[in-house]
């Protein structure tokens, strides 16, 4: 057997990075991936071009830190990118400069607006009247703070 591997070492890697891909389906989490891929890639350079194996296993450990290292990069670049989504799933963070008209006379300076589909319970330290144009500026708990748009 270890003269078949001596023979095409290709497939030893190739093998290898096989297994490492199998098992990272299994849920390692990312652990294995880039290990596979990496062993998959010395495989098919060694069947391009025959190395002695301490080259192969440098080439193996190279592209699995570069590898892994690119992987770093493109996590913390979606990272960024999804935190300037803040406000996903905060329905109220939302609405923050929205227009809206009130549906209903201000009691105690909270009334309602329609948003879309839904009302909304409104704050406003200002005077309004039914039906004024009003602007959303922020949010507390389930109360929309809202000021005349004007």
């Amino acid at each position: 057997m270890l003269q078949q591997l001596m023979a095409s070492p290709h497939l030893f890697w190739l093998s290898l990075g096989g297994l490492l891909l199998a098992a990272e389906m299994l849920g390692a989490s990312g652990y294995l991936l880039w290990s596979g891929v990496s062993a998959a890639l010395v495989g098919a350079l060694i069947w391009l071009v025959p190395l002695p194996w301490e080259w192969q296993g440098v080439a193996f450990a190279v592209l699995t830190v570069i590898a892994a290292l690119l992987w770093a990069a493109w996590l913390k670049r979606k990272t960024t990118v999804s935190e300037s989504n803040a406000s996903l799933n905060q329905r109220g963070q939302q609405m923050v400069g929205l227009h809206g008209h009130l549906l209903e006379q201000p009691e105690n300076g909270y009334s309602r607006i329609r948003i879309g589909d839904s009302t909304w319970r409104v704050s406003c330290a200002d005077s309004l009247n039914i039906g004024e144009e009003v602007i959303v500026t922020g949010v507390e708990g389930n109360t929309l703070r809202v000021m005349p748009s004007h």
